[in-house]
């Protein structure tokens, strides 16, 4: 087996995917930026979910917004709904794995939150459980899904966004969200800084 050529051959194809998904992607990505941005400065939150490394997708942007992400401005409201064992395991034990997310959205949404449903396939019970609990609670949506979007593209509606990235594996799908994560940190920064460049 030749390594360097299988990993180059994973760069190459990694960028490929996002190359390609630039077009489809772009709007929508400038739509949830825009959504988000909305929600904060109106004292809203934004909360975020997703299974394994999608879980840490959602840690990932979570972290970004309270903390910072490349420039140094006031703490933003964020909350990944995947780190707290004691609430995710008695909800599991007690109830179903399906509404581990969705008992939490109930919980701590108010109207005009913003849910990150993450989900590669789109098929994520408790993702989808977590945007009906959403949807309830008039919260907004934005979805980051691949595979054509799944179930969650069937049961978004009007004023979520779906950034869908158009990939089959689920590695080529995450490579991507991580990106479209760090674009919607960017936006948000940019838009609430003021940031031209």
């Amino acid at each position: 087996m030749d390594l360097i050529a299988r990993i180059s051959q994973n760069f190459q194809d990694s960028a490929q995917t996002k190359l390609n998904a630039i077009e489809m992607l772009a709007a929508p990505i400038a739509g949830a930026i825009e959504t988000m941005v909305g929600c904060l400065v109106n004292n809203g939150k934004i909360l975020a979910c997703g299974n394994g490394g999608s879980a840490a997708d959602a840690q990932h942007f979570a972290a970004e917004l309270v903390g910072r992400f490349e420039a140094e401005r006031q703490e933003l409201a964020a909350i990944a709904l995947t780190t707290d064992t004691s609430i995710i395991t008695a909800i599991a034990n007690d109830y179903s794995y399906n509404v581990i997310f969705a008992k939490q959205v109930r919980a701590l949404g108010q109207p005009g939150d913003v849910l990150l449903a993450i989900s590669t396939s789109g098929n994520s019970a408790n993702v989808i459980e977590a945007i009906r609990a959403a949807h309830d609670n008039d919260l907004r949506v934005v979805a980051l899904t691949g595979k054509g979007g799944g179930q969650i593209g069937e049961l978004l509606r009007d004023g979520d966004i779906h950034i869908c990235v158009p990939a089959e594996r689920t590695t080529r799908i995450q490579e991507t969200h991580l990106l479209a994560i760090h674009c919607l940190c960017d936006g948000i920064d940019c838009l609430l800084l003021g940031v031209e460049e």
